[in-house]
């Protein structure tokens, strides 16, 4: 992602880009995002089931410890991965695709409107966010089925065969919401958040190693190890504002997409009808159940890709992020 000191001439020049280049683009997103998937997927198996807790009641929550020890007694180790299959095609796809059109929505943006304020990187997170889960939803949804069945192959016929092709865009609303929020908060603030620092680390007499800043790149030139504080750094900045922006949406989205073992609660029309009846029958800390194993996942998560991201865009010669 060019950084805000870039001009529309220069972004038209490096937008003429080769099949390759494209290729690589969507590549290391899709494996970046592949790579968190498989460290941090027992977290997101575990804060399904925190979300899926009391629904339609009050009362104390089982924490995050004692349901893995619950899982993984009465099911197995193979209970923290269920669902794996269909997270990893989610996120070659869904994290290719919202990784992916960030920075040519950016640079639309940036065209459009001749600005490169961070309302334009909020809006273009937020259309990239939106997109991709359109495209990507039914892998979504067969993600979630999944940690809760044998399979997704048997969820996927179950669901054809039961519900119809239509309940595979299951909570496809809040899902998109979820995912615009999630990707504005969490790009935006990784790309202000690194231009932010590298522009301390050059100013501070601290960082006096710090020789050189390519700006067109986002690179820091010399001091390999300021360059991965400042991704660590940003990343985990960003971790933490997408987090506490997406996990009363994300507990929406969950009850909506597993609606059927929720029917004690009563059927959900809508995420903000799901909002009203969770707010009602089990609190405004309903709206945060498995909050912490969101946050202990999607800290990781974000670290690890955007991490992971630019090292492969390194190696691919792209500029940084």
């Amino acid at each position: 992602m060019s950084s805000s000191s870039s001009s529309p001439g220069s972004m038209k020049a490096k937008w003429g880009v080769s099949s390759s280049d494209v290729v690589y683009h969507f590549g290391t997103s899709g494996m970046s995002v592949a790579t968190a998937t498989v460290t941090t997927h027992p977290l997101d198996v575990l804060k399904v089931r925190l979300q899926m807790q009391l629904v339609g009641q009050r009362g104390p929550l089982t924490g995050m410890g004692q349901i893995s020890m619950q899982a993984v007694k009465s099911e197995g180790l193979r209970a923290l991965y269920l669902g794996l299959t269909p997270a990893l095609m989610r996120s070659v796809l869904y994290g290719g695709l919202r990784l992916g059109l960030y920075e040519p929505s950016k640079y639309v943006c940036e065209l459009a409107f001749e600005s490169h304020n961070v309302l334009m990187k909020i809006a273009s997170g937020a259309f990239s966010g939106a997109v991709a889960t359109a495209l990507t939803n039914p892998v979504e949804v067969l993600k979630m089925r999944g940690t809760n069945t044998r399979g997704p192959i048997q969820e996927l016929q179950k669901i054809a065969s039961e519900e119809g092709i239509a309940a595979l865009w299951k909570g496809l609303g809040p899902a998109m919401t979820r995912a615009a929020a999630l990707t504005a908060s969490q790009l935006a603030t990784y790309d202000e958040s690194k231009q932010a620092i590298s522009h301390i680390l050059i100013l501070s007499s601290r960082f006096s190693d710090v020789d050189e800043m390519d700006f067109s790149s986002g690179r820091i030139l010399s001091a390999s190890h300021a360059v991965d504080g400042l991704e660590l750094t940003a990343s985990t900045i960003a971790g933490t504002v997408s987090t506490i922006m997406t996990a009363p949406i994300d507990m929406v989205k969950t009850r909506l997409m597993l609606q059927r073992q929720s029917q004690s609660a009563g059927s959900y029309k809508n995420g903000l009808h799901c909002a009203y009846q969770v707010l009602q029958t089990e609190g405004p800390r309903g709206l945060y159940k498995g909050g912490f194993a969101m946050f202990a996942r999607l800290g990781q998560q974000t670290t690890i890709t955007f991490i992971v991201c630019e090292q492969l865009r390194g190696l691919a010669g792209l500029n940084a992020l």
